[in-house]
């Protein structure tokens, strides 16, 4: 029991003292064998993971709980079509088991069988109306499959029964089309003080409070619910710039030289850069050409690494100097094993994870027949856009100064890149998309091999889920008046400042 409430706490060195002397004494157990695979799990062992827990369902396999322990271990080393079938067999095992269908719902949804998944989210809120997860999961699924209005009465209704569900506001702020006017903001505050609401709920209901104030013109206070926000994010996860500016250096230094057949690789087009640039609206260009499948953002790159890292028992990127050519010939081979699914209707797809930009060289090595797309924004664009944004995962987003040391280095590995290997490697500018959006469609188009499709041109027509803030955004045709720089004014001259740009007056 120990065991299990340091690994829920996320302490898996605490958790490994704890369960050592049990894992010495029953070996065996199932339930050791579990609590073992979520340790080796939550330390990046994935293919260990699997094999502890295979060893346990294999003496209980009619435990439903089994089986959907077993799906989030195989989720969570990329096998989602497996994952899939072992939450279906946890949901027939046990119909009324909540999470199993939440959980099903959620990987579903990350294999863009949005159907499928809203089926199971609905058997979810069904057997638990007052699961808030599962409630919020639905209405974020029906957004990014451009349900809005159906979206919007889900999150409103469950705002209705608890007012102090962080995610549920932030839900409706991402719809970056819809208005928050002052009662939203006035409910906002008051749910913020809810004696229900933790810390989780009050991130997230700080940054929609933020945009609702930026929606009315209040910029000032938006700037203020964003540093409250921020600061109660810090609490629970820090950000050590300094050092991830090293490893950053020393992945871009690395020497990644392989000889592999030079079209491996030659129907991927990866997009990588800073998120908040730019990045869904080139995915869902070119996934508006025929010959291209949009697959969002994929985690198979760093599943990659990480498997590469245990199996050679050194971590990254000390190894990169170790792989010979026939390594990276193997691991791109792998990649594009683990992607295929991708390719079943239409020949190329995007991998859309934007801070894969750290690995281009590693990706040049093991698929050197790809493209790579790196997403470009104004710096101060970029950067005010991702402290506005709610990203729980990406903790350089807390403050001005991390921001801009984080965008440092990927403006230096993007323009090392783009300089070193210009037919491979293609630098797109939002700005310059603004201005001349034709042009700058056609030139995409070129780099990635592609035949110029005229329903490139009218993206914003193009009917399929999108998983990522800009969902919406990228449905409308283009905006020229998006930049928050020039509303803002002086507010931002402290980010100015980090990123080492002039002052504004006012």
């Amino acid at each position: 029991m120990a065991a299990a409430q340091a690994l829920e706490m996320h302490r898996p060195d605490q958790a490994a003292g704890q369960l050592a002397p049990v894992l010495s004494s029953y070996p065996d157990h199932p339930e050791v064998l579990r609590l073992h695979a979520s340790l080796l799990s939550m330390r990046g062992e994935h293919r260990a993971a699997l094999r502890d827990m295979h060893r346990a369902l294999e003496q209980r396999p009619q435990e439903a709980m089994y089986h959907n322990a077993f799906a989030i271990f195989l989720a969570e080393a990329g096998e989602l079509d497996q994952a899939i079938e072992c939450l279906r067999r946890a949901c027939e095992l046990q119909p009324g088991f909540v999470m199993a269908w939440y959980n099903l719902g959620l990987f579903l949804t990350r294999s863009a069988r949005f159907d499928e998944a809203r089926n199971a989210l609905r058997r979810a809120v069904t057997l638990a109306p007052d699961y808030a997860a599962a409630r919020a999961q639905l209405a974020d699924l029906l957004r990014m499959d451009n349900f809005r209005d159906e979206a919007i009465a889900e999150y409103r209704k469950l705002l209705a029964e608890q007012p102090w569900a962080g995610m549920a506001w932030w839900g409706l702020a991402e719809i970056k089309t819809l208005r928050l006017d002052t009662s939203d903001s006035d409910a906002i505050q008051r749910a913020l003080a809810h004696p229900r609401a933790n810390d989780g709920d009050r991130i997230a209901m700080g940054f929609a409070l933020a945009k609702a104030l930026d929606d009315q013109g209040r910029y000032a206070e938006s700037l203020q619910a964003l540093a409250a926000a921020n600061e109660i994010a810090r609490r629970h996860r820090t950000w050590n710039a300094a050092a991830v500016a090293t490893t950053i250096d020393a992945i871009r230094s690395a020497t990644c030289t392989a000889d592999a057949g030079q079209d491996l690789g030659s129907e991927v087009i990866f997009i990588v850069g800073m998120p908040r640039s730019g990045s869904t609206l080139i995915e869902q260009i070119l996934a508006s050409h025929s010959s291209v499948e949009g697959a969002a953002e994929l985690t198979d790159l760093p599943l990659l690494i990480a498997e590469e890292s245990n199996r050679r028992k050194k971590s990254y990127p000390a190894w990169l100097a170790d792989m010979s050519a026939m390594d990276w010939r193997q691991l791109g081979q792998r990649y594009l094993e683990r992607t295929a699914r991708w390719r079943k209707s239409r020949p190329m797809f995007t991998d859309k994870l934007p801070n894969n930009w750290m690995h281009i060289g590693m990706i040049r090595a093991m698929l050197p027949g790809a493209r790579i797309v790196i997403s470009r924004r104004d710096a101060l664009e970029t950067c005010f856009s991702c402290y506005r944004q709610y990203f729980p995962g990406n903790d350089y987003t807390r403050t001005f100064s991390d921001l801009a040391s984080y965008w440092r280095s990927f403006d230096a590995a993007a323009s090392y890149w783009a300089q070193k290997d210009h037919v491979r490697v293609y630098q797109h500018v939002y700005e310059d998309l603004l201005k001349d959006p034709e042009t700058k469609i056609r030139e995409l188009l070129a780099f990635c091999g592609l035949p110029f499709e005229e329903t490139c041109l009218r993206f914003n027509e193009t009917q399929r889920a999108i998983g990522t803030p800009s969902a919406m955004q990228v449905r409308e045709p283009l905006r020229a008046d998006t930049a928050r720089g020039p509303r803002y004014g002086n507010l931002l001259n402290p980010l100015r400042q980090a990123l080492g740009l002039p002052a504004m007056d006012h």
